[in-house]
């Protein structure tokens, strides 16, 4: 079954007014529309509106959770979609994961990321789906400090950095963090200039090979905001599918 016409017009709709405002933020933060990269989340929505999404002309799309990308991939697989894992990844989930996922969002530990580089070393060894491709990534920190959220202390990063030139098949490419819950548009500015601000620090001493010019920060009520503190992808789900009538 198809999403209802109505709701794919909407999808559009949706799809134009975020665009716009991403452009909108750019501009304030000096920067082209085009060096924000837009990624869907389609955690609520069923494999027949995520389909209308792409078909409306987005093709980055995230997941939060393994299993529901599983399902989308392969349902979509005939429609050209970079997934990407948005949320955490347990290391028992790891090798299903890996092949389908352009960009995951969310290495939040030491133990994921040898997990990760042990997957694909094997995938490489027995010449698999994954083999000779290296895998980008981002790390995660929780740059809040709540208890609740995954992801590297901030303080971690740097002793971090020495060990990254060891993995032969993870690429990492910037940092990720989510806003604190509470406090509003002032704390999530807060939380994104302090993620940006330890990205700036680092990244003079990120060895060859480590690049930390990606940060994934901003979500639907925020990512206006993370823009213009310096985020180069946001994760937008609920603006896109506002009025969208599910089939």
């Amino acid at each position: 079954m198809n999403a209802p016409d109505s709701s794919t017009v909407r999808l559009g709709q949706n799809l134009a007014n975020v665009r716009e405002r991403i452009a909108s933020a750019a501009a304030r933060s000096g920067r082209p529309p085009e060096a924000i990269r837009l990624v869907g989340v389609t955690k609520y929505a069923s494999i027949e509106v995520t389909r209308a999404l792409v078909q409306a002309g987005l093709g980055d799309l995230g997941e939060s959770r393994p299993q529901a990308l599983w399902d989308k991939a392969t349902a979509l697989a005939d429609l050209p979609v970079c997934w990407h894992l948005v949320g955490h990844l347990q290391r028992n989930k790891v090798r299903r994961t890996l092949p389908l996922v352009s960009l995951v969002h969310s290495i939040d530990s030491r133990r994921l990321l040898a997990a990760v580089e042990q997957e694909l070393s094997l995938a490489a060894e027995a010449g698999g789906p994954t083999s000779g491709k290296p895998l980008a990534a981002l790390l995660e920190v929780n740059i809040s400090g709540e208890a609740a959220k995954h992801g590297f202390a901030p303080a971690e990063i740097e002793p971090l950095l020495a060990e990254l030139p060891k993995l032969q098949h993870v690429r990492i490419c910037g940092l990720m963090a989510m806003a604190a819950l509470e406090g509003g548009s002032d704390r999530a500015r807060r939380d994104f200039a302090a993620l940006r601000e330890l990205r700036d620090h680092l990244r003079p001493l990120a060895p060859a090979g480590v690049s930390l010019d990606e940060l994934s920060m901003g979500m639907s009520d925020d990512f206006e905001v993370a823009i213009e503190e310096g985020s180069t992808i946001v994760r937008v789900g609920s603006a896109l599918f506002e009025g969208v009538v599910d089939s």
